[in-house]
Parts: structure tokens; C-alpha cells; sequence
């Protein structure tokens, strides 16, 4: 569900198992073909940016992330990306990339006002002429919490073949701050204990969404509702936001 909880190498190691390439991986990859130079932001084991060097894009493609059991996932595989540990605070960002992304949900990761606002200001000032920076966010309007409980185990393999269950579980929901605090439960027969990871999202609607947007100086070219471009409604399960420098 989110990258944080992968600092363990353990935990990375399961990280593209448990998250297994989908229709939003194929969106943003369609973008990356189009484009000369990458900044993915929370890049995580870095599977979009290694399928595209896998293609043989022969452009700059660089993933940024604070995890640095993730990123030894993603130098294994691809030694030929650029790989930077750390958040947006770790450069100073010139504006050098024609797309700068965050996939996978990692923009919830950003809890509070100000991570929001240093992440947005590094994502323009990343940006070259003509760039865009392009992510999603859960939409709150579809209330997707509310299907995060213990019921719903998902299982794969470790690299040895050993079971592992993953399982979440909501605890405090904040709707007039934006928060949804929970817990990730993972079990395996090799441990002697469950490891219960705790975790914290931050849910934007479309309108406070856009002010943080416009504050930073970036402006909407486009919103989509999935990943089949449809348009954005208030039970649309994502938003989906393509920006530009304003």
C-alpha cells in the first residue's frame, strides 16, 4: 500500500510481489516512452523506471527515495538508473527533467502541510520547459479506508518460497484533517512474531488539492478519475492530476 514501511530489507525484498504491476503502472509508463529525462519522486524499488530502461529508454531516468532498503532492490536490478537516496530536500533542483512523477499512492505519504509544500516546490523547480509533473491520491469521496480490514489477507512468497500474509487495519480516521492512521500486519512461518508496521495517509479532496497546487506555482492541465483517463466525479476511486509550471 505505501513505501514507508519497506525500510526493513525484508520487507522491501516484498515489496513488487505484494504490489504487482497494474493499469496505473501502464499510464505512467506511457508518459515516460514520451519523455527525454525522469524524476520519479518515492520511486520505491523503482519498477516503473527499470521496465523503461528495460525497453530501452536511452534518456536520464532518475528515482529518489528515503528507503534505502528499497533502493538496494532497484540498484540490483537496474545499475544503468540513477538512484538517489533520500527526499526532495537531498538537491537542489534545477529544472532539468521533462516529467517528474509519484506513483504508487506515495503522494499520501506527505501528512503535513509543509512536506506537501516542499515537495510541490521541488517537484516545479525540477521541471524543464514544457515538463509536466504528474501523480495521484486516493479520493476521499470514495471513502477507500473504509475496505482496509483484517478480512482482506493478501499472500505471496518470499524469495524462498515461504508463505507471507499481509493484512491492514484502520485505527483513528480524521476526515476534517485529511488522516487515516492504520496498521500493516505481516506473518510468515520463518518469524517468530508478527511485524506490525503503523502508518499515517493524508487524503486531499480535488479543491484543497488545487490550492496547494496553485500555491506552489503549478497548474492543472488535466484530472482523470482512473487510469482510463474517464473523468474525475466525487466516487471516483483516484485523482489523477497531470500539472505544468503555471
Amino acid at each position: 500500500m505505501v513505501d514507508h514501511v519497506y525500510a526493513d530489507l525484508s520487507l522491501a525484498a516484498l515489496y513488487d510481489s505484494l504490489n504487482p504491476w497494474g493499469p496505473g503502472d501502464d499510464f505512467y509508463l506511457g508518459l515516460l516512452r514520451q519523455a527525454g529525462s525522469v524524476l520519479d519522486i518515492g520511486c520505491g524499488t523503482g519498477q516503473l523506471l527499470r521496465r523503461a530502461r528495460a525497453e530501452g529508454h536511452p534518456g536520464r531516468l532518475t528515482g529518489l527515495d528515503p528507503a534505502a532498503a528499497m533502493l538496494v532492490q532497484a540498484r540490483r536490478a537496474r545499475p544503468d538508473v540513477e538512484w538517489v537516496l533520500g527526499d526532495v530536500r537531498v538537491r537542489c533542483w534545477r529544472p532539468e527533467f521533462d516529467l517528474v512523477v509519484m506513483t504508487g499512492h506515495a503522494f499520501q505519504e506527505l501528512v503535513t502541510d509543509e512536506q506537501i509544500r516542499i515537495c510541490l516546490r521541488a517537484a516545479r523547480a525540477a521541471l524543464a520547459d514544457g515538463g509536466r509533473f504528474v501523480f495521484e491520491t486516493r479520493n476521499p469521496g470514495a471513502r477507500p479506508w473504509e475496505r482496509w480490514t483484517p478480512e482482506r489477507v493478501y499472500e505471496t512468497t518470499d524469495a524462498d518460497g515461504t508463505p507471507v500474509k499481509v493484512w491492514h487495519e484502520v485505527g483513528t480516521v480524521a476526515p476534517d484533517r485529511g488522516r487515516v492512521h492504520f496498521t500493516e500486519t505481516y506473518t510468515t512461518p520463518r518469524w517468530p512474531a508478527p511485524r506490525i508496521v503503523p502508518g499515517v495517509l493524508r487524503f486531499l479532496d480535488p479543491e484543497r488539492l488545487r490550492d496547494f497546487l496553485t500555491e506552489a506555482g503549478l497548474s492543472v492541465v488535466a484530472q482523470y478519475g482512473d487510469w482510463d483517463r474517464s473523468p474525475l466525479t466525487p466516487g471516483s476511486a483516484e485523482i489523477i492530476t497531470v500539472t505544468r509550471r503555471a
